[in-house]
């Protein structure tokens, strides 16, 4: 009988070690930390990647201790299914409990990038990709891609005039590759649909040649001025010279069809050439296209031109004011007037 006593106390000793060590084993993992002075690491967690290699990725960069064990940490917390997408700011002095509470209720780290108003496509694949987000030539594999424009409803042969001029914040993937670039385009789009909703009369998206013909004399509208109050009468010269069946003579049309060669000197034989599409001086009515993205007050400015009679409009200055005439002899007077304001400034500078 005392065997049996002895022998049932030291099957309970036992798993008290047991339960101690165990116990001693949750609480050291749980409160040890990688680096005691901490250092900050971008981690990314990319779409659709499992928990287990998202562990040994942490531990492989010295975020966690233990791949193994922080599994059963998520696991017991019901968290290894919760883990968001996205680039994170973690640090080497936190708690395994820290860094999986970051995964799933911390913020992504999003960089800012601006996108102003009136540059072509191409213009904007640039800039994406001085700034990181996209390589230039997937960029414009995707602003090309027949099955991209059809996705986001684009009626055009690119995405030129869709991809909306603003400030975003956006992932930044340390290898960008085709998804990066199909991803940033697809916001950008997304963008120009969600305010042009606001904007559209009677709140309906119109239908493919109203829409075409907004899109279109917006992205004219955008590249004729840049202050907002003329926007509305720059339209409406448009709109005139459209019903009498008049050329519309466009300089930045003629420019975008020259495209991204164009050495910035509009000359006499670029505005005689019939082969450009997008020469509005040889070619009556619109051009094929947009011919960059525009903002939302041009785009109203399309909607709803400026009723009046003028036909023609040239700046005051380079950059500034216009000044806009309802017969060929004051718009000649205009454009005297604007060569010799330019010598000067020219002469001042």
């Amino acid at each position: 009988m005392k065997i049996l006593i002895r022998l049932f106390a030291l099957l309970f000793l036992c798993l008290l070690l047991a339960g101690g060590g165990l116990a001693w084993f949750v609480y050291d993992f749980l409160h040890s930390v990688p680096e005691s002075a901490g250092r900050e690491i971008q981690f990314d967690v990319l779409p659709g990647a499992s928990f287990g290699k998202i562990a040994r990725e942490l531990e492989e960069k010295g975020l966690v201790t233990d791949a193994e064990k922080f599994g059963w940490l998520a696991r017991y917390r019901k968290m290894d299914n919760r883990l968001q997408a996205g680039r994170f700011a973690l640090r080497t002095d936190w708690t395994p409990d820290q860094v999986l509470d970051w995964l799933v209720n911390g913020q992504p780290v999003l960089f800012r990038v601006t996108v102003p108003e009136g540059l072509t496509w191409w213009q904007t694949g640039k800039l994406l990709e001085a700034a990181g987000f996209v390589r230039f030539e997937d960029f414009r594999a995707v602003v090309l891609d027949k099955d991209f424009l059809r996705k986001y409803g684009i009626p055009f042969a690119s995405a030129e005039g869709f991809l909306m001029p603003d400030t975003y914040l956006i992932r930044k993937d340390d290898a960008p590759d085709m998804d990066s670039a199909r991803s940033v385009a697809g916001r950008l789009v997304d963008n120009f649909w969600r305010k042009a909703e606001t904007r559209w009369p009677g709140g309906q998206k119109p239908q493919a040649e109203e829409l075409k013909r907004l899109v279109i004399l917006a992205s004219v509208v955008e590249k004729e001025t840049a202050i907002d109050g003329e926007r509305a009468r720059v339209a409406g010269v448009y709109a005139n010279r459209l019903k009498r069946n008049m050329l519309l003579q466009a300089d930045p049309t003629v420019i975008y069809g020259l495209g991204a060669g164009f050495e910035g000197n509009l000359r006499r034989k670029h505005l005689d050439d019939p082969a450009n599409p997008y020469n509005t001086y040889q070619r009556p009515g619109l051009p094929p296209g947009p011919i960059c993205s525009f903002g939302m007050t041009a785009l109203a400015a399309a909607i709803a031109p400026e009723e009046h009679n003028f036909l023609y409009f040239v700046a005051r200055t380079d950059g500034g004011e216009h000044i806009f005439s309802t017969n060929l002899n004051d718009h000649n007077r205009a454009v005297r007037q604007y060569l010799q304001n330019r010598r000067k400034q020219r002469q001042a500078e």
